[in-house]
């Protein structure tokens, strides 16, 4: 698959300890992307963040390592593709019963081509 031009970046944010079924909800959110089919997808650790039902901020400064740190996934692929797998974060969301925050961007792709 090759992919140029037009698209849009889906960035979904969450916690580090939100869990679907004893697994982690990211994980689970990118086994549902390549599944669906989605170009790639990547998962940012915050440093530092805080959200809407938690407002204490959340760090990893060396004494809370284990604190609930922040979670950015990060997915890039075609309008109606990317539309088409906001049903399935919304369910994994309404399930898990989590907060989080999904956003989508315009965005050019330069170039991706998947290697040999």
């Amino acid at each position: 698959m090759k992919l140029a031009g037009d698209g849009k970046l889906l960035r979904i944010f969450l916690g580090e300890m939100d869990k679907h079924e004893h697994k982690p909800l990211y994980e689970v959110i990118v086994l549902k992307a390549r599944e669906h089919g989605l170009a790639g997808a990547t998962v940012l650790r915050g440093v530092e963040g805080f959200g809407a039902v938690s407002r204490v901020i959340h760090t990893a400064k060396i004494l809370r390592l284990s604190e609930d740190l922040p979670i950015v996934i990060e997915i890039v692929d075609t309008e109606e593709k990317v539309k088409s797998f906001l049903p399935i974060i919304d369910h994994l969301f309404e399930k898990v019963g989590c907060g989080g925050m999904i956003t989508i961007e315009k965005t050019d792709i330069i170039k991706y081509t998947p290697g040999k």
